[in-house]
Parts: C-alpha cells; structure tokens; sequence
C-alpha cells in the first residue's frame, strides 16, 4: 500500500506552489537605481557613529589631548602672574590672575578645536584611510558636522580642565557675570577653529602643512588677540589691527562673561553685536567648508 504522504501524490496545484511563488517574489521586488539615494533625510545613525568615533580617538590619549594642554596653560597663567602681577597690579577692575585666566581657558579651547579637525581627514589622507570617510552614506552636511561637534567636544573638555586647572592658582575668581556670553562665545570659537582646522586638514598634504598653519597663523592671532593685555594700552594703529582678529572678539567676549566688562567696547550692546558677528562668520566659514567638502577637492581623487 502506497504512503499517502508522498509529495509525489500531492495536487498538481500544490506541488507548484512553491516554484510558481518564488519568481513572483523575486520580480516584484523593485531594486533602486544606481546612484539613487535611499536616505532622504538626515541619516542621524551614521551621524553619530561617526561622532563618537572621533570622540573615542581623541578620548583614548586623553593624556595628551585633554590633560596636557590643561597643565601647558596652568603655567601660562603662573609665569605671566608672577612675572606682571606683582605689586597688587590691577586690570578692568580685578587683579591681573582673575583677568588672564578667562582669556587662556577659551584660547586653549580654541587651539585643541583647530588641532583636533586638522588631524582628521590628513591623517586618513596620509594613512590611505581616507576611505573610511567618505565611502559612508553620509552628505557632506552631515560628515563635516559629525566632525566639527567632535572637535567641539574636545573643546569644551578642555576648557572644563582648563578651569578646574585655574582654580588651583591662588588669587583666580571665575565667577561669572553673564553666563550666556560664555557659552557662546566658547561655542563660537571652537566652531570657528574647527572649521579652519577641517578646512586645513583638507588643504594639507602633510604634517609640516598642518604645524604651518598652527606656528604661523594660529599662535600668533591667539597670543596676539589681548589674552594678555587690554587694546587699549597699544597704539591707534595696532589697536586697528587687534579689531580685526577674529580671536579678539572671542576672547574679549568670554571674559566678559566672567567680569562683566570688556575692551570690546563701552556698552553691553558692543559686545551682542560681537556675538552676532561671530555667529555670522562661523556662518560663512561653514558654507565655505561645506562647499570645498563637495567639490572633493584634494580628498576624492
């Protein structure tokens, strides 16, 4: 007696099933384009992939990029005090200690900001592991801005090290008067320098193009911008020239934050229309950045 569960007696009409299901599947199934986009929004999980990728590298030698600077400038602060703060001297109105330290925790911030951004994409330029960057379903909007908030993050670690750091000088006051100005104009400048660093990183062949940038452009606009001294002690001509560093009015505005007053200007309103300018420039150099970063210029061969 034959199995009556042999498939070789089931219904025509279901032995074909499967076989006839199949190629249905398989055609109704539309496959896009080449080249056509399937994120047609910001893709947040690739975004914050690759933020926290560059957080995790810079955080994997703290030691170095977050510490270190935080002692550099403590002695900063220790040599300038002893050497012009003897004798109870006296600037905007507080000793010379409390008036320095605002001015190098956001210079220190800035300067790690730029260092972190021009490493990125010149390291994977030199490294072949450029790739790595741009093969990721990432616009170019969304990769420079997973970059920039790394670089920021740096920032803002370092100026948290910064101030714990300037605390332990004896003499230093960082209570703030203003806290907005703070914040922002932190934020401004550490957007400003990470737009120049990722914008140098791009530019860069090589390491010595980056520390060019850095000793010849960075340095001297940070040492130069009244971190140290008030403009108004210089010459008419070089106050001229001190209005037109972007770093001025960065480090100006920040330490108004703390003291409530500035070289900026007599009135409050000067320093809010710093910020707005900061905000406009931070603006521009975006767009500059975003359309290099679009156009593959010395990174897509």
């Amino acid at each position: 007696m034959r199995d009556q569960t042999n498939s070789t007696e089931l219904p025509t009409s279901e032995r074909t099933a499967p076989e006839s299901i199949a190629p249905r599947a398989v055609s109704a199934r539309q496959f896009p384009a080449k080249g056509d986009p399937q994120i047609h929004q910001v893709n947040w999980e690739g975004l914050k992939t690759l933020y926290m990728k560059e957080v995790r590298r810079f955080f994997k030698v703290q030691t170095q990029t977050i510490w270190a600077p935080a002692i550099t400038t403590l002695l900063f602060l220790v040599i300038f005090t002893v050497a012009m703060g003897r004798g109870g001297r006296e600037v905007l109105g507080v000793n010379f200690a409390t008036f320095v330290a605002p001015g190098l925790i956001v210079m220190g911030m800035m300067q790690n900001a730029f260092a972190n951004a021009a490493f990125a994409f010149l390291a994977g330029k030199i490294q072949g592991t450029i790739i790595d960057y741009l093969m990721p379903p990432l616009s170019e909007g969304e990769l420079m801005l997973a970059m920039i908030g790394a670089s920021v993050t740096r920032a803002v670690l370092v100026g948290l090290a910064l101030t714990g750091a300037m605390l332990l000088w004896p003499g230093v006051s960082l209570s703030m008067a203003h806290p907005w100005a703070v914040v922002w104009f932190g934020l401004a400048g550490s957007i400003f320098l990470s737009l120049l660093g990722l914008l140098s990183s791009i530019w860069a062949e090589k390491f010595d193009h980056n520390a060019a940038v850095t000793n010849f452009v960075i340095a001297p606009l940070s040492l130069l911008s009244g971190t140290f001294y008030v403009i108004d002690n210089l010459a008419p001509a070089f106050q001229a020239i001190s209005r037109l560093n972007p770093f001025f009015y960065v480090i100006s505005g920040f330490r108004f934050g703390f003291l409530g007053v500035s070289d900026i200007g007599d009135t409050n309103m000067a320093v809010l229309h710093s910020a707005l300018g900061m905000g406009l420039l931070d603006a521009v150099l975006a767009g500059i950045v975003y359309m290099v970063l679009r156009s593959g210029w010395k990174i897509k061969g």
